[in-house]
């Protein structure tokens, strides 16, 4: 018998260490679920009207060494060089110690957003430390927990100055000339659907009349600029007006914070504080603001509230989920933050100190002081006098753009600001060899002098005007951590208070917490993907050029819409990007009038949000008792809004998780009355492979790469959330003002960065060409079986709420508690908080229906483990029996107690009626490894009541 020719190839064992089940346990858990096989599931979930009748058209799958030898190969097709180009990114030194620990590290990047305060102790923590930081170098007394990137910072702010403002019917917003040109550009586009009126002026010559509600200052200005500002914004105090200043966090370790100065807002972006630039993203902006401002504050605040026991512990306070309670009145329609960046940002603070911090800021305006003589004494003229790091210079003979051309034979990017103009902007990278390189380039050639001469005439630190006078980051965790031994074992110790999926399954409903593959994470910390600046010249990012075309084309070929955007760096900022495009294919066919968005009453509540931000008005459509959309009602409305009917937003599968069979018709009834369907991506993990939008008769899908395409969540972001469009509607794709991107008709960009958070694109490059096609569906397969084998395993304990008509749901279940709450008393929550004693996130909660669990497993977990969570539900319904009966006390439980930290199982005094062992080992596997809550059940209501949002003074914690 001859050799078979397949053993030569190298193996591909990629799909099963992606997919969790072998192949004995699929077929137990098929046998529990009662059928013979994935497609006689498949047959019995998804409607056959809408199967795919072939395979996708992607490559082959391929292993991982293989993929990775494969990425290198594109990923040195960028060409790192230096870039002092500045506009709000900057080149950083991240430390190793929180490169290592944070961002290459699993424990960090794998959790789920901090909604579960009592095992989220330790990321909470480090977010309250960034807030800190904020605060601090702002000036200003409320901080939040990370905005998506500065240009849509800025566009909050601008839509929260409205909301707070005195000034009635005032629709004006000012932004200063000198802004980064990519925040005017965002501001403007958010502005237009809001009806507010944008006037981009120099600082100078802004009038604040009675129709201006707001101004938007850039501090220093993307020239470079330093500018006192306090008499301009009392002028606009003065006049009813308040203030926003988009900054820059290195800057105000030497420079007179915002809030000194007056203003009522501060943002930027914390990107240089150790996140790698990535070509755009992720990184973490940041947002602070006044105190009288704080529940109209845009985003997640982080704040101090106690437990069951009376010690501090750490919640997200009230702006949680806002999205979800006001829907269509809500703030905003945020997400997804920046968190694993924030806690980057923060931890390079901690690690630093104030003292390290300025020495950097100080060593970065002196290079640039010694700069700024060369330039002089070549007889080049400088646009300020007043500057921290950055130079707008004119050159002696007015030849910007050979000086430019001449620093990029030499391997340096700078700034072309105008035909005159030459933009340099220094680093804490840049060196005395820089300045001699760039030197070079404003001399043509040699110099005749040497960089070490400039330093005669020269004094140290910072000498201008706004020089800062004030003290930041006294509290003691940022004094503490100065060696890698301490820095690193205070990580550790974040890291052990939060569940994370190295712990155990996060079996939340909706987000999708698979398996993020560490062959998908490598290539995140490759300088070629983390070196870039946004905005260099594209030849110089050829290999994300060729990853964005690839990566564009296989989420068109699974979607089967052919118009692809990557800009949206969220899920709700897909959202918002793809009813903005319809809106403006709407315009463009003459047709403006049409502003009625239909969104069934099951919805995200960021959908109703996105609409309400996108300038739509949103008609609710009911859903039947069986969870679908009700498609008479369906009907009714979109009739009663035929002339101005825009869009219909869905989520399919459901949000119910459900296949409504219905899905054609309802697409074709709104296309019928001239709209448009918008398609939420959230559960596209139920998709791939079996089923595309384009054949349900979706125009427009926006795909969120952190949950079906397995880029992490990172603690609640990093996230990118991309939009697939029908033919007609790809000439309306986001542009960009730095980088030509979009169509011909392209709406304003949605982000600050040309193509979002690139730097994470190859995450889902990796998993979709390690999975291939076949491996794609097979995912998808088994996502549908796990859900249904924890249907059956649960139904008799924990009625599931909708099935489709064959009794089955799709990727997840919906758990309903509510009658066990009438018989028992026990709620949701309580389940929620037990679920930690046994080692569980909670699956989500009371959505989309109130009283109920949410669970999703995921392809990724293998029956062991879906078995492990079973046991631990089916165990508390054995005690929420036990309540029931009156065997345990109604009120004195371990539900109502839960969860049950190590500090209150080990006490002196126990003086409970139920054992220890109850409390803490219930399931023998708790015995082989324990997840200990930090702290007991956190009191929320008191939390809001006395709300603190930086770090606390330590006698605070004694009391």
């Amino acid at each position: 018998m001859a050799l078979d020719a397949n053993s030569l190839r190298p193996d591909n064992d990629f799909v099963r260490r992606h997919v969790g089940p072998s192949e004995s346990q699929v077929a137990a858990m098929l046998e529990a679920v009662g059928v013979s096989s994935l497609d006689e599931l498949v047959a019995q979930t998804v409607p056959e009207s809408i199967r795919l009748g072939r395979g996708l058209e992607l490559p082959e799958a391929r292993g991982e060494h293989q993929m990775l030898e494969e990425l290198q190969g594109v990923a040195k097709k960028n060409k790192v060089l230096r870039s002092f180009l500045g506009m709000g990114y900057h080149g950083t030194f991240l430390p190793p110690v929180i490169r290592r620990n944070i961002l290459e590290n699993p424990g960090w990047y794998t959790q789920y957003t901090p909604y579960q305060a009592e095992i989220s102790q330790g990321r909470l923590e480090a977010l309250l430390n960034y807030q800190t930081v904020v605060s601090d170098l702002t000036g200003l007394p409320v901080a939040n927990a990370s905005l998506l990137d500065e240009a849509t910072a800025a566009a909050e702010a601008m839509a929260m100055l409205h909301r707070v403002s005195k000034k009635k019917g005032a629709d004006r917003f000012l932004v200063a000339a000198d802004c980064h040109p990519q925040t005017i550009e965002v501001v403007k586009g958010r502005a237009e659907p809001m009806g507010f009126d944008v006037q981009v002026v120099a600082a100078g010559d802004m009038e604040f009349g009675d129709e201006v509600f707001g101004a938007l200052l850039q501090y220093p200005a993307t020239d470079g600029g330093v500018r006192d500002d306090r008499a301009l914004i009392e002028k606009a105090h003065a006049g009813g007006a308040l203030v926003a200043m988009a900054c820059d966090l290195l800057s105000l370790t030497l420079l007179t914070p915002p809030g000194e100065l007056g203003a009522d807002v501060a943002l930027g972006n914390s990107q240089r504080f150790g996140v790698p630039l990535g070509y755009g993203g992720p990184h973490a902006a940041f947002f602070s603001c006044h105190e009288d401002y704080k529940r109209q504050m845009p985003g997640r605040l982080i704040g101090v509230s106690r437990d069951a026991q009376g010690r501090p512990a750490l919640r997200m306070a009230m702006q949680t989920r806002e999205q979800h309670i006001r829907r269509e009145k809500a703030t905003s329609n945020i997400c997804t933050a920046q968190v694993l960046l924030a806690i980057m940002a923060g931890a390079y603070a901690v690690y630093h100190g104030p003292e390290g911090l300025r020495g950097i800021a100080t060593r970065v305006h002196e290079l640039t002081k010694v700069l700024a003589a060369g330039l002089k004494r070549l007889g080049a003229s400088l646009r300020h006098e007043d500057w921290f790091d950055t130079l707008a210079v004119r050159p002696n003979d007015g030849t910007a753009a050979a000086v430019v051309a001449a620093a990029l034979e030499r391997g340096v990017n700078l700034r072309l600001i105008d035909d005159e103009t030459v933009g340099v902007a220094l680093d804490e990278t840049a060196d005395e060899r820089d300045l001699g390189t760039i030197l070079e380039a404003f001399a043509h050639g040699g110099l005749d002098f040497s960089v070490r001469e400039l330093l005669d005439d020269l004094r140290p630190g910072y000498e201008g005007a706004l020089a800062r006078g004030s003290e930041y980051l006294t509290h003691p965790v940022f004094e503490r951590h100065r060696s890698e031994t301490e820095m690193q074992r205070y990580l550790r110790r974040l890291e052990s208070r939060d569940l994370s999926l190295t712990t155990s399954m996060i079996p939340l409903g909706s987000c999708t917490m698979k398996l993020n593959a560490a062959a998908e994470m490598l290539p995140v910390s490759w300088p070629e993907f983390g070196g870039l600046h946004p905005f260099v010249p594209l030849d110089q990012a050829a290999g994300y050029g060729e990853l964005f075309c690839q990566l564009s084309s296989q989420l068109a070929e699974i979607t089967g819409l052919p118009g692809v955007s990557l800009q949206p760096n969220s899920g709700a900022s897909g959202e918002y990007t793809g009813l903005l495009v319809i809106r403006a294919h709407h315009q463009a066919n003459g047709q403006a009038e049409r502003d009625v968005c239909l969104i069934p009453s099951s919805a995200h509540g960021t959908n109703p949000a996105s609409a309400a931000m996108a300038g739509m008005s949103v008609v609710v459509v009911k859903c039947d008792d069986h969870g679908n959309i009700d498609v008479e009602d369906l009907k009714a409305k979109a009739a009663a809004n035929s002339e101005k009917l825009a869009a219909l937003m869905v989520t399919y599968p459901s949000t119910h998780g459900v296949f409504e069979e219905a899905i054609q018709e309802v697409c074709a009834t709104v296309h019928e009355h001239g709209g448009q369907v918008y398609m939420d991506g959230a559960n596209l993990n139920a998709q791939v492979g079996l089923c595309r939008p384009a054949e349900m008769g979706a125009d427009v899908c926006h795909i969120n790469l952190h949950k079906t395409f397995c880029i992490p969540h990172g603690g609640g972001g990093p996230g990118m959330g991309p939009i697939c469009v029908a033919a007609h509607l790809k000439d309306f794709l986001p542009g960009h003002p730095v980088v030509k991107t979009g169509g011909e008709k392209a709406i304003p960009a949605v982000s600050a960065a040309p193509w979002g958070s690139p730097s994470i694109l190859p995450i889902s490059w990796m998993y979709v060409r390690m999975m291939g096609p076949e491996g794609l569906k097979r995912a998808t397969e088994v996502a549908i079986l796990n859900a249904n084998y924890v249907a059956a395993r649960l139904k008799d304990a924990y009625p599931v709420l909708y099935t489709g008509s064959q009794g089955r749901c799709a990727h997840e279940c919906i758990l309903d508690v509510r009658p066990i709450e009438k018989e028992s008393g026990i709620t949701a929550e309580d389940i929620a908080k037990r679920l930690m004693d046994y080692g569980f996130h909670a699956p989500t909660m009371s959505f989309p229906v109130a009283g109920t669990l949410m669970v999703e497993p995921t392809e990724s977990e293998d029956q062991g483990e879906l078995d492990r969570f079973c046991d631990a539900m089916l165990a508390i319904r054995e005690e929420i029996a036990a309540v029931a009966s009156g065997k345990l006390d109604a009120k004195d439980n371990p539900l109502k107690n839960a969860p049950h930290p190590a500090r209150v199982v080990t006490a002196t005094e126990w003086g409970r009626p139920y054992p220890r062992e109850q409390a803490a080992y219930a399931l023998p596997y708790l015995r082989e490894h324990k997840f200990w809550p930090s702290v007991g059940r956190v009191d929320n209501p008191w939390g809001d009541r006395n709300l603190i949002c930086s770090c606390p003074p330590l006698e605070d914690y004694e009391d």
